[in-house]
């Protein structure tokens, strides 16, 4: 369904190579508490020495298990999480660890939509309210130029003027996560992250939010770093993908290149798992099935080396001792594995 409602808009659209986002060696370590005392006795690497860019009007996908770090990253790329380590440069502004007033300025160049529209709405606030709030924080407009910000926002997002005066329970799953993109960007920001927006919805549903965003990215010049679980949904809106296990980057490449040749033992893992209806059952284009073993590792206490290898097909001696580097194997197709390594 998602696929054939995007079709018409899956055209590979032309990106500014002007950098947006860049992210440095960042880290997000979550203290272990224990004993009597309640001291730290370890710590939980939710984001694990992760480096990449963002270009201006692009689309990053990241995708990954549960649990493998995703969310957390968005979030500490945010500031709604404090990093531990590493930096991320916003506009050409070092925002890692700006203090909360001198970051105020760039709160408004970026957003973030939830995963849970119902969760992620006030319930006692009216539509109108909840996609008003931001431009009450910035505190620089009347209340007449909000409200006609507030309507024109309302009408892009595909919902009728008086809807404002509703509140979130009188609404759809699909029509709220529509209320919660208008309020993300009703104050015009430059870079929207976007938390499993569509994971929650039917999937009838998700395609029409998924054409709303890209429809949006275009009209509002609008940069994306797109979370989610689904490789389905990532294929359609991304131009590049990343792939995440465990708090790291595995593989990042421009989406036909790291769907058309994934190089990671885990990247094929996942995408093999895509379900793929064939009536022909002749086919010779069969696409070969990767079984991974065992569950996710705990960030808490990850595997010496590379952190896949407990459950990779392909593991060997070196991958015990050794951890990867992401490794630039051919032009913008980026991979951890000592598969392509020497040594």
């Amino acid at each position: 369904m998602i696929e054939r409602n995007l079709e018409s808009s899956n055209m590979e659209k032309k990106i500014e190579k002007d950098l947006l986002v860049e992210v440095q060696s960042l880290k997000k370590y979550f203290p272990i508490k224990g004993g009597i005392l309640g001291r730290a006795v370890g710590q939980l690497k939710a984001v694990d020495d992760v480096s990449f860019s963002i270009y201006k009007g692009e689309t990053l996908g990241i995708v990954g298990e549960s649990g493998s770090g995703k969310s957390t990253l968005g979030r500490v790329m945010l500031r709604l999480l404090e990093p531990t380590e590493g930096h991320v440069i916003f506009d050409g502004v070092d925002i890692s660890y700006l203090s909360q007033r001198k970051i105020r300025p760039q709160r408004g160049d970026m957003q973030i939509v939830f995963q849970d529209p119902f969760a992620s709405l006030n319930s006692k606030m009216s539509v109108g309210q909840l996609i008003e709030e931001p431009l009450l924080v910035q505190g620089k407009l009347s209340k007449a130029e909000r409200n006609k910000l507030v309507i024109a926002m309302i009408g892009k997002v595909g919902l009728r003027s008086d809807d404002r005066q509703k509140y979130p329970h009188e609404f759809s799953g699909g029509q709220r996560q529509r209320i919660s993109i208008a309020r993300a960007l009703i104050v015009n920001p430059k870079f929207v992250i976007c938390d499993e927006p569509v994971s929650a919805l039917d999937v009838s549903i998700q395609a029409q939010i998924l054409n709303l965003m890209k429809d949006l990215q275009e009209e509002l010049n609008l940069t994306y770093l797109f979370i989610a679980h689904d490789l389905s949904v990532v294929k359609h809106i991304s131009d590049r993908v990343a792939v995440m296990y465990l708090g790291r980057f595995v593989e990042l490449a421009p989406k036909k290149e790291l769907y058309s040749n994934p190089l990671h033992p885990y990247t094929r893992a996942l995408l093999s798992s895509i379900p793929v209806i064939d009536l022909n059952e002749d086919s010779n284009d069969k696409q070969e099935k990767v079984k991974l073993e065992g569950d996710l590792p705990s960030p808490a206490n990850p595997p010496s080396g590379c952190t896949f290898r407990t459950r990779c097909p392909q593991a060997h001696d070196r991958c015990v001792v050794d951890r990867p580097e992401l490794i630039e194997l051919e032009k913008d197709h980026f991979v951890a594995c000592h598969l392509y390594t020497e040594g």
